[in-house]
């Protein structure tokens, strides 16, 4: 018995038996997926995806984004300390390996079948295909191993870890969708009467604005716009590691077909918001998304997303819904609860990697936050 590996460059390229085995148990490791992302990657990224074997049987599947900072400007604001800091970002990390998925939050870059391997072999097999990817494809200035629950720590342990810096960043946002909560009122009546009154008056403030489910031409004719929208929010963040491409909800809506979801809302006929879905077996991973700024606080267009994402979670009996690592105070009003992840970095400059930390930790301030109880006590 021997387990070994092989890299990919194209979907193409892929086993038949991928979905099957590696596909099918995270929608973000399918082939459908990785189609949308070659169609429509961002302009500084790059995929790979490598298949484990156990001999010649498939048993485990994962993505590696191979990310380029020499053309891109990493931090947003109009500042002259963002113009230090992308001068830096480049010198530092002008590319960088991510055995994961850049482009979400969570444990999305790998999957095995854990029958036919465990966990310490597979925490092995994948320190040994990181090393053949830059071996063979290509040395990048860092690599990083993205998004690993808790549990994982133990397996990172060793002595070819010990180059390697672990950091945490924000928590991943989850709110458990509770069996008893059949309607959306359900969900409201267990909040104590602060947080249900605040829900409310947000829903009140939302009255007149139109809103529908985008379909695959309806997303095309709005596109521009919606690009529009996105950018509104994605300027808006110190830290950018890539800008989505112009095609990119078309084409995810195109491949992921009803796992991929969009809903817009529309004021007197205009686009001034949108958020997107995707839908991941039992969970709801929440996507990018766009508002008017000018709108937002006005409507509340955000917490009213978060509270439409919510309902239509419980309408569709979903476990849970993902919320990712942004905006942490607001979405544990609506009852999303953090949940620690962790990664890891190394550069390959020996000279530089032993002062990593401190260099993520200047470009990475650690985020303030109140986390909200908006549950009842006896809830």
């Amino acid at each position: 018995m021997s387990y070994t590996f092989k890299i990919y460059n194209s979907i193409f390229e892929l086993p038949l038996n991928w979905n099957a085995v590696v596909g099918s148990r995270n929608i973000m490791l399918s082939k459908e997926y990785f189609n949308a992302l070659e169609k429509s990657a961002p302009d500084n990224m790059k995929c790979y995806y490598m298949g484990f074997f156990k001999d010649d049987e498939l048993i485990g599947g994962a993505l590696f984004q191979y990310l380029d900072f020499q053309y891109h400007s990493t931090f947003q604001k109009n500042q002259v300390w963002c113009s230090i800091s992308n001068f830096f970002a480049r010198k530092f990390g002008k590319d960088v390996m991510i055995l994961g998925n850049n482009m979400l939050t969570g444990q999305n870059g790998f999957y095995f079948d854990s029958s036919k391997i465990t966990f310490g072999q597979m925490v092995s097999l994948l320190d040994e295909a990181v090393e053949v990817m830059q071996k063979e494809k290509r040395k990048t200035a860092l690599i990083i191993y993205k998004d690993y629950q808790a549990s994982f720590i133990e397996y990172f342990q060793g002595k070819n870890y010990q180059a390697y810096f672990r950091f945490s960043v924000q928590p991943n946002m989850i709110l458990k969708l509770r069996e008893n909560w059949i309607t959306f009122e359900d969900y409201l009546n267990a909040f104590s009467t602060k947080y249900r009154t605040r829900a409310k008056a947000a829903r009140k403030k939302i009255q007149g604005i139109v809103k529908r489910e985008l379909d695959l031409e309806t997303i095309k004719k709005h596109q521009a716009e919606m690009n529009l929208l996105y950018q509104n929010v994605a300027e808006n963040a110190p830290f950018n590691t890539f800008f989505l491409a112009e095609n990119h909800f078309e084409k995810m809506k195109e491949y992921l077909a009803q796992n991929f979801r969009i809903f817009g809302y529309f004021s007197n006929g205009k686009l001034i918001g949108f958020y997107t879905l995707i839908l991941n077996n039992n969970d709801i991973d929440t996507y990018f998304l766009g508002y008017d700024k000018a709108l937002q606080k006005e409507k509340q267009l955000y917490l009213n997303m978060l509270l439409d994402i919510v309902e239509f979670g419980i309408c569709h009996r979903f476990d849970k819904v993902i919320f990712g690592r942004t905006a942490l105070e607001i979405k544990s009003t609506i009852g999303a609860e953090p949940v620690e992840i962790f990664g890891l970095m190394k550069h390959n400059n020996k000279i530089l990697n032993p002062y990593i930390e401190r260099i993520f930790l200047s470009v990475n301030p650690k985020v303030e936050w109140i986390q909200r109880k908006p549950f009842k006590s006896d809830f």
